[in-house]
């Protein structure tokens, strides 16, 4: 027996197991293979002797490895009905073949385990109240800056009241997101160009390859090929030059 068979064994418990398809995928019925053939192989790779093993979920058998199998062996079938099957802890064998052998496992199904499913939704939890905390917190020009991410120009014509209500929904229903906005300081600074822009202190050219000083069209920059425009300005901010025009523009926008 190989070794990742023997932890297992011994970390194995007797209990009924529900297993469902992945992707929310929910046909009426489903049947996956139960024996290798050449059409579908059903094959398990023993580390400890270096050697494919073949696999057959028999009812009347109680391994579900053909070279341990013994005498006739009745053929059973592994099928999904609305997407889930459910396994009673009677049916040891196809309950193994389905948690530790076959090779559609993590692929067409997964296990139902509560404990990672709770795992699950305490992170997403712990994840959302560090959203809710850091959308109160930020102030209205970073809220300003993150909601334009989501709803473009439209943040110009909201109050504070709507910006902060609706910065707290988005933290919500995307926390990772929104707390990557959070500490992303080119957003600010995409943000801070677009605003530029719509007062005119900077233009950007018809086909979006160059910024220009609104007064004159002085060039201030080019936009590489394939790049957004407002985040190839984000990047140019952070040089030299650019620097010294986010000084002139910042006391412009004053």
């Amino acid at each position: 027996m190989a070794k990742k068979e023997k932890i297992q064994q011994d970390s194995w418990e007797i209990k009924d197991r529900r297993y469902f398809l992945k992707d929310n995928s929910s046909p009426l019925t489903l049947t996956i293979p139960s024996k290798h053939t050449k059409k579908h192989a059903l094959l398990w790779f023993d580390k400890e002797t270096g050697t494919q093993r073949e696999l057959r979920y028999a009812t009347n058998q109680a391994s579900v490895f053909v070279d341990e199998q013994k005498g006739e062996a009745t053929m059973g079938h592994i099928t999904f009905t609305d997407g889930v099957l459910q396994v009673p802890k009677e049916q040891q064998a196809l309950q193994k073949m389905l948690s530790m052998y076959h090779p559609l496992l993590g692929v067409k199904y997964l296990e139902h385990k509560p404990q990672l499913v709770a795992e699950d939704e305490l992170q997403w939890l712990d994840l959302e109240i560090d959203a809710l905390n850091a959308a109160r917190n930020i102030d209205i020009d970073q809220a300003e800056a993150i909601m334009r991410v989501e709803v473009g120009s439209k943040v110009n014509k909201m109050s504070s009241k709507e910006l902060k209500r609706d910065l707290l929904l988005y933290a919500k229903r995307n926390p990772a997101l929104f707390l990557e906005l959070v500490n992303d300081d080119n957003v600010q600074l995409r943000n801070f160009g677009i605003k530029a822009t719509e007062l005119g202190i900077i233009k950007l050219s018809n086909d979006q390859r160059t910024f220009m000083w609104g007064t004159n069209d002085r060039k201030l920059c080019t936009v590489p090929f394939d790049e957004h425009p407002y985040s190839a300005l984000a990047a140019w901010f952070k040089t030299d030059e650019g620097m010294e025009i986010y000084s002139n523009i910042e006391k412009q926008l004053g």
